[in-house]
């Protein structure tokens, strides 16, 4: 496979960050080793010097990299932070992110609208051939490619979010711009084998672990407002679910 996919939306130079950062917190580089020159990262990358500089500008800035002027470039960092999500709230990839001190960016892959596909109408509580508009992100924490998002929106209800910059938290816009309160969300999760154009975008092979997600949340009159299925890596992420006291139940029939 080769590191630089010139038909992936993600920028040459975030593929090869990613891929430098995979080597690195994979332990094939290790801390304080000096990386190959330049030269022969751009010729193993196929790409030009000034990707291959921009690439490890990125890692230099998360601290991931040091620069030693004519001396190379060296690991200064081994250790990859473990990413939570927490069940107990309703929360937004950047809430996650921002409580470990990542920084967050998002690729907006596709955003129009479509007809609505059978389970969402039927979440959404839309009529036959109903639109919904249809946002497509590929979600990133220090330029790894981390999360796979499709919203749904009922169409006649969000119809100017397609006039907005959607590289942000989706959940700020709906409650700024649309006085949306976010009341509930109903989520279900399961574990899957990645498909091979979702995985392409994390930078994978074809069927590697991955979780599923699944959620329908709702406004505070109970109106489902948006169903949103996302595929996160499954050796990236970690679901934490805070559960109450424990309680005995009567046994039956006696």
């Amino acid at each position: 496979m080769k590191i630089v996919d010139s038909s992936n939306p993600i920028p040459k130079y975030l593929q090869i960050s990613s891929w430098l950062k995979e080597l690195i917190q994979t332990g094939r580089y290790k801390e304080g080793e000096r990386l190959p020159s330049e030269i022969e990262l751009s010729k193993l990358c196929e790409v030009n010097r000034n990707t291959l500089r921009q690439a490890i500008s990125e890692l230099a800035a998360e601290g991931l990299l040091r620069r030693e002027k004519g001396k190379g470039t060296f690991v200064s960092l081994s250790k990859s932070v473990p990413l939570k999500h927490k069940l107990e709230r309703i929360s937004s990839f950047r809430d996650d992110l921002n409580e470990i001190g990542i920084k967050e960016n998002t690729i907006l892959l596709k955003q129009e609208i479509e007809n609505a596909p059978d389970h969402v109408a039927k979440a959404l509580i839309l009529g036959a051939d109903s639109k919904v508009i249809v946002i497509r992100r590929l979600r990133m924490g220090n330029s790894l490619p981390l999360v796979y998002e499709e919203s749904y929106l009922p169409s006649e209800m969000f119809n100017d979010i397609l006039d907005m910059d959607l590289t942000g938290s989706m959940y700020k816009i709906l409650s700024e711009q649309f006085d949306v309160v976010l009341a509930r969300s109903d989520q279900t999760l399961r574990a899957v084998n990645l498909t091979k154009q979702i995985a392409k975008l994390f930078g994978l092979p074809k069927n590697s672990a991955g979780l599923y997600s699944e959620s329908v949340t709702y406004n505070d009159h109970n109106i489902p407002i948006e169903v949103l299925c996302a595929y996160y890596r499954g050796d990236k992420y970690v679901f934490e679910v805070e559960l109450g006291r424990y309680h005995i139940k009567d046994s039956v029939g006696e």
